[in-house]
């Protein structure tokens, strides 16, 4: 256990660096909150570093002494709003290194594509939905919130730990390869030519292509896609959230 009588450490400096940005070259990130560093902590991420107060190393004693953590840094939660430079409402900070993103061949049957989807928020909530129904794979752009993003790390939960993450460089060519391995490509769009979600026949291979935020799918993804699927609204009511739409065509889909 390390007593910080310096905040200024440079082994602290990261606490307060990587604020919201995803993480850095070396896959470095700041996991926050008792409840995501705990799933971390039962995962096989690479810890680096711990920072806590008395009470959470009292609490979880057990747990974190079945890990090896390399520094455990003490501190009062006073302190530690001083480190990372804003309030803060929990007593424990962890830094780790993020898992290597999967190959396409790895991910499992079932996929959700993410197409430049720009919120952290979203991302985090899309990643706690895939956890809860079992969709474990997961393939995003590389302008798309990456799940270890600090912000989205902690709107998942710490669900991240439990999903495989591909990051794809050309979503056309990402689609045509899903389609050579015997996926059946679903875009989540609102159009003249959808199929409702309720009549929707669902294979045993599928990826789920969901929007931007705002733009949606363009047409040209949409012509690449086997079948473009709507969830049905009221009259007047034209999109859910894309995390909302999402967590509805995931159950769907699990449901077949």
């Amino acid at each position: 256990m390390i007593l910080i009588d310096d905040i200024t450490i440079p082994e602290l400096e990261i606490y307060s660096a990587l604020r919201e940005s995803a993480f850095r070259a070396d896959g470095s990130f700041v996991a926050d909150s008792p409840k995501v560093v705990n799933l971390v902590l039962q995962s096989n991420v690479v810890l680096k570093s711990i920072l806590a107060t008395q009470e959470y190393y009292d609490e979880y004693e057990a747990l974190i002494a079945s890990k090896k953590i390399p520094k455990k840094y003490l501190t009062t939660k006073e302190q530690m709003q001083r480190i990372v430079g804003h309030k803060i409402h929990h007593n424990c900070m962890l830094h780790g290194l993020r898992p290597q993103d999967s190959s396409l061949e790895d991910l499992d049957d079932e996929v959700l594509l993410l197409d430049g989807i720009t919120s952290a928020e979203n991302v985090g909530s899309i990643v706690r939905s895939c956890a809860a129904l079992g969709v474990n794979s997961l393939a995003i752009s590389p302008q798309t919130p990456h799940p270890f993003n600090r912000r989205a790390l902690r709107v998942a939960m710490g669900h991240s730990t439990l999903l495989k993450t591909y990051q794809y460089k050309n979503i056309k060519e990402s689609i045509v390869k899903f389609q050579s391995l015997g996926y059946r490509v679903f875009a989540a769009e609102v159009s003249d030519n959808a199929i409702f979600l309720s009549q929707l026949q669902v294979p045993k291979k599928w990826v789920l292509i969901m929007g931007h935020e705002g733009k949606g799918i363009s047409e040209d993804i949409l012509a690449l896609c086997d079948t473009i699927v709507t969830i049905e609204m009221q009259e007047g009511i034209k999109s859910f959230n894309v995390g909302v739409a999402a967590s509805i065509l995931m159950y769907k889909f699990r449901q077949k």
